[in-house]
């Protein structure tokens, strides 16, 4: 199979597919019942025309009858008035008409036969159509019971998970407070311990803060101390220095 028949052939499933969406089976039934209907009308409309072909003839075959058996009288007529050359000439006049009358006669039949043919052919018809008419509301019957039941079912289908979206978001937030509530618990906890004002009072960066003021401080007793070597070395070496006594006893 070639490329452009492969082509082909997509393009027809996607064809009949999109067709088959769009498809009511319903209205495709309607449509073609109305359809057999005008069909079923153009039958009886050719059965009224054959009737009426035949109902002509017979008309045409009564009267060349009624003239054949005119000229049958004159005949007679004519042989009572010892005109035996009228009588022959009326006599011909008659068989010659007598071969239409057969000939009328023969398209009758014909017409007569047909006549029964399409009558019965529209009896057989019409009880076909009067069977595609009931299995048709049947099926449009349940195929809109089945499509009722497709719309409930979708609605179910997103009613489910329109629960299920919410059920999870449920969760989640039920999460979220739970983890809300740990960390208020937990930070009660600390503040009735104290370690949270501590750290309150250290603000934020407490350890390098704790360094730099240990620093500084150490920095100020070397300044001290360095003052006081140097005051020392000013009043010299015979000055009487103080005993140095320990920390006050509390």
């Amino acid at each position: 199979m070639g490329i452009f028949s492969r082509i082909a052939n997509l393009f027809n499933m996607k064809a009949n597919a999109a067709l088959d969406k769009m498809e009511d089976p319903g209205q495709v039934m309607d449509y073609s019942y109305s359809k057999q209907l005008e069909q079923l009308q153009q039958l009886r409309r050719s059965i009224a025309d054959v009737v009426t072909n035949e109902k002509r003839l017979e008309r045409l075959e009564g009267q060349i009858s009624a003239q054949a058996d005119r000229l049958s009288q004159q005949a007679m007529q004519a042989l009572q008035a010892n005109r035996e050359d009228l009588a022959r000439l009326a006599l011909q006049k008659k068989e010659t008409l007598q071969a239409q009358i057969v000939s009328y006669q023969q398209q009758i039949e014909q017409l007569h036969a047909q006549e029964e043919r399409l009558v019965d052919m529209e009896r057989k018809i019409s009880a076909r159509i009067e069977a595609f008419r009931t299995q048709k509301e049947m099926v449009k019957a349940q195929y809109n019971a089945a499509q009722a039941q497709v719309k409930i079912n979708e609605v179910a289908t997103g009613i489910s998970q329109e629960m299920s979206e919410m059920s999870q978001a449920m969760q989640r937030a039920q999460d979220k407070v739970l983890s809300m509530q740990a960390r208020a618990d937990a930070m009660e906890s600390l503040i009735q311990q104290g370690t949270l004002e501590e750290q309150g009072l250290l603000g934020s960066g407490d350890s390098l803060d704790r360094e730099l003021r240990q620093i500084s401080a150490q920095q100020n007793v070397e300044d001290q101390l360095q003052a006081m070597k140097q005051q020392l070395q000013i009043s010299g070496p015979d000055t009487k220095r103080p005993e140095i006594e320990g920390p006050a006893q509390g």
